[in-house]
């Protein structure tokens, strides 16, 4: 891996997350942000400090639609909850975060349009799992994700 990424994190970098998979996938997935939303209530159950921050700092995550053959009995209509991270660089949101108590970990890279984000999410535990992804600020306290196989939301 070259010592010049993209990412904060000086994770791999996410491969292209502007391609057209991407932008057909934005072009059609939604997210209503209204108060049905699964990710309305609160889940987290992990204090963090950095509610005041904006959206950069400490959050948790959590996603499901796809099974995760390392956890032994995981189904892919199960939440794995995580750690994660923000951070912003210019025009660009990145998300790393991680489930199965720390052992696995993805990073998102996504591209800032006011409160909408549309990039990819790259699983850093197996590379060659990559995904579209959506998001939608709702405030420094949520954020709303949607990738091609179910949802990936964030909340402190």
């Amino acid at each position: 891996m070259s010592d010049e990424v993209r990412n904060p994190f000086h994770e791999m970098d996410v491969p292209d997350p502007d391609d057209a998979e991407v932008q057909a996938f934005a072009a059609g997935a939604t997210l209503s942000g209204d108060a049905e939303d699964v990710n309305a209530s609160p889940w987290s159950n992990a204090a963090t400090d950095d509610r005041q921050n904006g959206i950069e700092g400490i959050w948790c995550s959590r996603w499901n639609g796809g099974a995760d053959p390392t956890i032994p009995g995981d189904a892919a209509d199960k939440w794995k909850q995580g750690r994660a991270e923000a951070r912003a660089v210019e025009d660009r949101v990145y998300l790393l975060f991680d489930w199965d108590k720390g052992a696995r970990k993805g990073l998102i890279e996504a591209r800032r349009d006011g409160a909408r984000l549309v990039g990819k999410y790259i699983n850093l535990s197996n590379p060659a799992i990559m995904r579209p992804w959506i998001g939608l600020i709702r405030s420094h306290e949520r954020i709303d994700g949607r990738w091609s196989g179910g949802r990936l939301d964030f909340r402190r």
